[in-house]
């Protein structure tokens, strides 16, 4: 009697340890990788188990996504990168929208500006023939362990955000320009609103910088109280003082 009730204190406790760290019940390929990945902190190991669970068809959509985030960790973007296009045709056609957005950090980890560029636009053509989220109006997302709801007109602005940050790491201001502007008016917010302070400095358009500046420091746009937003915004208005004074 006391060894079962042993046991079934055992059991619970590894049952909330997997609660914990999240891992999933059984002995399959994709269970020993996340072990590996959580538990033991053994990327190489998660890594060769991913690759195992994908080649047998063992919950193919998560393992290659949870092997290209231990590959990004690992400064191995590239090989993530040619991992998702050699796999993905054996994942099913709800799965590509997010497979599309774990490219683009690849990409953009790896410094392939054009092709986050060009998947940037194939994603914004997807939502203006209305294919993004496989349809619906809204999709469930996650972020820090929370899930919260993503409406078209969030995520449009969202796309259009990484799409002018890649304009401006090409120096391409009038591009990036362009897209923020779209982007404010959209689902206007303070980060992309510094960032089109930004350009329209670059551009040597300073009084639509100011007014851009003005109405985060007043706390016109969402995200405003945001203290790194609101840090942001003081140096850029530092910097468009000194450019005036020059």
């Amino acid at each position: 009697m006391k060894n079962n009730s042993c046991s079934k204190k055992v059991e619970e406790i590894d049952s909330n340890y997997r609660v914990i760290q999240k891992l999933p019940l059984g002995d399959s390929p994709y269970v020993r990788a996340k072990y590996a990945q959580l538990v033991e902190k053994d990327a190489e190991g998660a890594i060769v188990l991913f690759w195992k669970a994908i080649n047998e068809g063992d919950r193919v959509e998560s393992a290659l996504k949870d092997m290209a985030a231990v590959m990004k960790q690992q400064d191995r973007a590239e090989e993530a990168i040619e991992a998702i296009k050699s796999v993905r045709d054996r994942c099913s056609k709800l799965a590509q929208e997010s497979l599309d957005n774990v490219l683009i950090d690849l990409y953009k980890k790896s410094g392939k500006l054009e092709e986050q560029i060009e998947l940037l636009k194939q994603k914004l053509q997807m939502i203006y023939h209305g294919e993004a989220f496989n349809g619906k109006p809204t999709k469930t997302s996650r972020s820090h362990g929370k899930k919260f709801q993503v409406t078209i007109k969030q995520e449009t602005s969202r796309i259009l955000g990484n799409l002018g940050w890649a304009y401006m790491q090409q120096t391409n201001y009038a591009a990036a320009e362009i897209v923020y502007q779209k982007a404010q008016q959209i689902d206007p917010d303070a980060n992309k609103g510094c960032n089109l302070c930004l350009c329209l400095m670059k551009l040597a358009r300073l009084n639509e910088a100011r007014t851009v500046l003005e109405d985060i420091l007043r706390d016109k746009l969402p995200g405003s109280d945001d203290p790194k937003s609101k840090n942001r915004a003081m140096e850029l208005l530092k910097e468009l003082e000194s450019i005036k004074f020059v």
